[in-house]
């Protein structure tokens, strides 16, 4: 089954910019004044390519077959038994093959994030001869203790981890490691080449 991980925050801001962006050019086209216009279009399309690769495209992608790490500007799939080894600071850093490495963009784990994380997993004080807070229901109870001191990211390479294990018990075999440039984001920066020559160009 497939499952994609994303930084939820850098999701939703990537779409509200692409809705500005959106009414923007949508004016600019309607009240088209000539070369300022094409300016604005060309530093709009240049800052939302920046926002697309570093906000939309990223992604740590699970497949059956192994892991795709969508960075900003290459794809690089590592099957699980090629996993050697995963560590978590304020990325998802993955060993495989002969010293290689494949730094994930996301989910990352901030500092503000990793503090919240570890307040969530001390114990709570209890005060006076009884409990006041409020008794969780089971299942969240359950929830609270799996993340308890973890941040997402920390949480991510745990799975990444049990993975990689589980298919080196099952003997799988290594496979071969793809990496692939990431021909969407070249498309959306020649496109902003483009418009910035148009700008530079018209009178």
């Amino acid at each position: 089954m497939r499952q994609v991980y994303r930084s939820k925050a850098a999701l939703v801001l990537g779409w509200v910019w692409v809705v500005f962006v959106a009414f923007n050019v949508l004016d600019l086209i309607v009240r088209y004044s000539g070369k300022p216009s094409m300016v604005a279009l060309a530093v709009l399309a240049v800052l939302t390519v920046v926002v697309y690769a570093i906000a939309l495209r990223p992604a740590t992608v699970f497949t059956e077959d192994g892991l795709l790490g969508r960075n900003p500007l290459r794809s690089t799939f590592v099957p699980w038994a090629a996993v050697s080894d995963v560590t978590v600071s304020h990325s998802i850093n993955i060993d495989y093959g002969a010293e290689r490495l494949l730094r994930l963009w996301t989910p990352v784990s901030s500092a503000r994030e990793r503090a919240k994380a570890q307040r969530r997993g001390a114990p709570v004080a209890r005060r006076g001869r009884y409990q006041t807070e409020p008794t969780l229901p089971k299942g969240e109870q359950a929830a609270a203790e799996v993340f308890a001191g973890k941040t997402h990211a920390d949480w991510v390479g745990e799975q990444i981890t049990d993975r990689a294990e589980r298919a080196r018990l099952r003997k799988e075999e290594a496979g071969a490691v793809r990496v692939t440039w990431a021909y969407d984001s070249f498309a959306a920066l020649a496109v902003a080449c483009a418009l910035v020559i148009a700008a530079i160009v018209v009178d």
